[in-house]
């Protein structure tokens, strides 16, 4: 009576990252629900902490919606529904989070890394393990594709930036020739800076291919970035 009601639910999400997720929901209810929100807490073996903080915000989000009526099961649906977008989202979240949070000093930690690599022989493979470092990272930014060249633009906290380049040099990301999984080996760092005013920064990790070299300097343009294009990418194409 004076605690209210506190439940949980697991439920299995398909279809993301080409595995299932199960999520641990637990529900408390106030006395006075649904006109106040139910208390929300989220775990799952397949998702970091960070994401599941994530699913977390969304749901309570999602709950405001619903106020003085009952939510929980519309709240089971949505999330089944959304989880895949949710996480595709997670460094968006985070960076909106922490701009309102901290103000300037946002800009103070957050770090660019540019990569070259040489070549990916198993593509498909090879992209959605860097989409999956990047959102487990909360690392927004490009895996870029014009002609040969094959550009890595990411940005976040520098802690993450390092992690993100152990895991690309030590983990078996491509195949060799054989067809044997392999390490990358030729991978290049151009530049690894601190993020400036005059840089804007990535709401989302995405991959893109452009067809000529002015639409990716286009691209780097329009993130402020035309001297890290123009010291770093013409030399590519000698």
């Amino acid at each position: 009576e004076t605690h209210g009601i506190t439940f949980r639910i697991q439920i299995s999400v398909k279809e993301l990252l080409d595995t299932d997720v199960l999520l641990k929901l637990l529900f408390h209810l106030p006395v006075n629900y649904p006109s106040t929100l139910p208390d929300i807490s989220v775990n799952s073996d397949q998702l970091t902490r960070a994401q599941c903080m994530d699913v977390k915000d969304k749901l309570l989000e999602q709950a405001k919606k619903h106020v003085s009526e009952p939510m929980v099961h519309d709240l089971i649906l949505w999330i089944q529904q959304h989880l895949k977008y949710v996480i595709k989202q997670s460094a968006t979240v985070s960076s909106e989070k922490t701009t309102s949070s901290k103000g300037t000093s946002t800009e103070d930690g957050t770090w660019m890394l540019l990569l070259h690599l040489d070549h990916m022989r198993a593509k498909a493979k090879y992209v959605k393990t860097v989409e999956k470092w990047a959102s487990d990272l909360r690392l927004t930014g490009r895996l870029m594709f014009m002609g040969k060249i094959i550009l890595i633009l990411l940005q976040g906290d520098r802690s993450n930036i390092k992690e993100y380049l152990i895991l690309q040099k030590t983990s078996k990301v491509d195949v060799d020739s054989s067809g044997k999984k392999c390490k990358e080996k030729m991978i290049s760092v151009l530049c690894e800076t601190r993020v400036q005013s005059q840089h804007k920064r990535f709401q989302m990790f995405e991959v893109k291919e452009y067809s000529t070299l002015d639409e990716l300097q286009t691209e780097f343009e329009t993130a402020g970035l035309k001297t890290l294009f123009s010291e770093f990418v013409p030399p590519l194409l000698k």
